[in-house]
């Protein structure tokens, strides 16, 4: 009768097992480096902006706000804006969720 025998390969000669213990990381650097160049830091860059958009917003401003509401700024207090979106229809939104600046264009 015949049985298998499983063995273990050879070790590699010539201290050759830390190369390909670093070699074998290359894959999960290089998939690392692409996520941050696709992701992290296009999203870093979109935050940083949008704050600065946040910090310079000021009275008369035409804005846009996260739940799609344009509005007039009227009032600034704190962390608290008012908009103006329609004649006599005030709204109190927070400063975080004004998404962006819109134009002179109505």
């Amino acid at each position: 009768m015949v049985s298998e025998a499983f063995a273990m390969p050879p070790p590699q000669s010539g201290g050759g097992g830390s190369g390909s213990l670093f070699i074998s990381f290359i894959p999960i650097l290089v998939m690392f480096a692409i996520f941050y160049l696709l992701l992290i830091r296009p999203q870093a860059k979109k935050q940083k902006e949008h704050k600065i958009m946040l910090a310079s917003i000021k009275e008369g401003d035409n804005v846009l706000t996260t739940g799609g509401i344009y509005g007039t700024i009227i009032k600034i207090k704190d962390d608290t804006i008012t908009l103006q979106i329609a004649d006599n229809v005030k709204i109190k939104v927070s400063r975080g969720y004004i998404a962006a600046m819109k134009g002179q264009e109505d």
